[in-house]
């Protein structure tokens, strides 16, 4: 519950309207996360968790683009997640409470992962690294942010689907002119 109402906030919202949203009173949220700072790790350490756990379970159920695709989606909602508790977190990797270049390595091992099936597979190309793909995800959402902007981002995502696909025989790419 506290993940959607972080998503949907233009702002950090209070902690009495994430409890109010998750239906529980002030005092039991208080209860399991005294701090605003133990909310936000608890939220984090989930979404990163989703993510890298998702990365396999689409590559299980999907074919390694498809899987990859999606997983770009999981990745936009986590980030859109992450806007309504930007200045908590920031504070908090500021103080080393939370680890950025651990959650970084997950995230590179998780594209890299999603990567390799699918240039395995034949699906995507092989000149491509998981460092490439998280920088355009990066950018996609700092140009399209969800959810006010998902149309756009599904596009720029569409975009960048298309650009990792190898190249077909005979296809025009920008170096054959």
């Amino acid at each position: 519950m506290a993940t959607r109402v972080f998503m949907s906030a233009a702002t950090e919202p209070s902690l009495r309207e994430i409890a109010r949203e998750a239906g529980v009173g002030i005092a039991t949220l208080y209860r399991h996360f005294p701090t605003r700072e133990a909310l936000v790790a608890a939220v984090y350490a989930d979404q990163v968790a989703r993510l890298t756990e998702g990365a396999h379970e689409l590559l299980t159920a999907l074919p390694p683009a498809e899987a990859l695709r999606r997983w770009m989606d999981l990745f936009g909602n986590w980030v859109a997640t992450k806007e309504g508790m930007l200045s908590t977190l920031l504070a908090m990797i500021e103080s080393d409470r939370i680890s950025h270049t651990r959650t970084h390595t997950a995230l590179i091992a998780a594209i890299d992962d999603l990567l390799r099936a699918g240039q395995a597979a034949g699906e995507l190309r092989i000149d491509i690294t998981a460092e490439d793909v998280a920088a355009h995800l990066i950018g996609i959402f700092t140009v399209a942010p969800l959810p006010e902007q998902g149309a756009r981002a599904d596009r720029l995502l569409g975009i960048l689907m298309d650009g990792l696909r190898p190249a077909t025989p005979g296809a025009r790419t920008p170096q054959s002119g």
